[in-house]
């Protein structure tokens, strides 16, 4: 059988094949030609305030580290996910909104991915708050590539589960006193490539807590947001959650949770 009639015959072939068989030649062959437009920061900020506008419930899952844990450091007052459920489960009335962390203390972004499925598949969540970064920078222990690597996987698992990811840079914390995450800065520097890159919405907790420090109030970043020389205390945690406030467009001056006093006369 010459070049021509082999090439003939295969063309013929392919019309006496089912469909599932005709495309199976090519796995992906077609994904293009239907993919929708680009993720985008600006699209999901819309949906999430089209969504906080609907009378649906809403599950959100926290997930991270010892920050978004929330434990020991806070000296029993709430961590940031507590006072986002207060903002959003009371002061904005979704009661039925449902506000679930899944954060450990140590943990990786290799850790989350390997208990993805238990810390978040399983809530069947519409919005993921992810921060982390400041135990992978320690000494080196998820290199900068992977760190990489594996942002930008965990942001595929969301929006493979229909969720819109929210992702967060640290606290700003004092190398000085923890010289071995003095690479942080590098890798909130990875936080927002992978935002950016994947249209992502990011709270940029980091630049927040920086320009603080260079501005007028800057000693209240080391004296009152810290509980040590990485960890936020429980003001700290409130500012956490007003930066996020601030990115979702939720935020209100007149607010407890956002900075007003809960009762006349507090100071």
């Amino acid at each position: 059988m010459n070049k021509f009639s082999r090439r003939h015959f295969f063309e013929k072939s392919l019309f006496l094949l089912p469909m599932p068989a005709i495309f199976s030649f090519s796995p992906g062959l077609f994904k293009n030609a239907t993919a929708s437009q680009p993720f985008s920061e600006d699209k999901d900020k819309e949906l999430i305030a089209k969504h906080l506008k609907e009378k649906d419930p809403l599950i959100w899952v926290f997930i991270g580290d010892s920050i978004t844990h929330g434990a020991k450091h806070t000296h029993g007052y709430r961590s940031y996910p507590e006072v986002f459920s207060e903002r959003v489960r009371y002061e904005l009335g979704r009661v039925r909104d449902v506000v679930i962390n899944t954060g450990i203390s140590g943990n990786t972004t290799q850790n989350i991915l390997d208990d993805f499925d238990w810390r978040v598949k399983q809530f069947n969540p519409r919005i993921v708050s992810l921060m982390i970064g400041t135990n992978d920078c320690a000494t080196g222990r998820i290199p900068i590539a992977l760190y990489e690597k594996n942002l930008n996987l965990l942001v595929d698992k969301i929006r493979d589960l229909d969720a819109i990811p929210i992702l967060h840079t640290p606290n700003l914390i004092i190398t000085s006193l923890d010289p071995s995450r003095a690479a942080l800065e590098k890798y909130t520097g990875v936080i927002r490539k992978v935002a950016s890159e994947a249209g992502v919405i990011l709270v940029d907790n980091y630049k927040h807590w920086q320009d603080t420090l260079e501005g007028p109030d800057g000693m209240k970043v080391h004296k009152v947001w810290l509980n040590d020389p990485l960890h936020p205390n429980g003001h700290g945690h409130s500012e956490l959650a007003r930066e996020m406030f601030r990115e979702l467009s939720i935020f209100d001056p007149e607010a407890p949770t956002c900075g007003a006093p809960y009762y006349e006369g507090e100071h």
